[in-house]
């Protein structure tokens, strides 16, 4: 039995509906009371959220991002 690498880990979001210094706080702040997330870095312009962490989950960062008021697709 394998366990999960506990290292760090990286993941990106397309995230639609941000546009303002306000939408990237309230994004980062939803994503940064997660357990799992270390950091988060919002580009407005890309419309782009970079989380790391260790053990991340992408469908637990999505509905985060969802909760927040946004749309999120994670890139490969």
């Amino acid at each position: 039995m394998s366990t999960p690498n506990p290292g760090p880990t990286e993941l990106h979001f397309a995230v639609s509906g941000m546009h303002c210094g306000g939408c990237s706080n309230a994004v980062s702040r939803r994503l940064g009371k997660l357990d799992s997330v270390d950091s988060v870095e919002v580009s407005l312009d890309d419309k782009l959220v970079r989380v790391l962490g260790t053990a991340l989950v992408a469908q637990e960062l999505r509905a985060a991002i969802t909760e927040a008021g946004y749309e999120a697709r994670l890139l490969a």
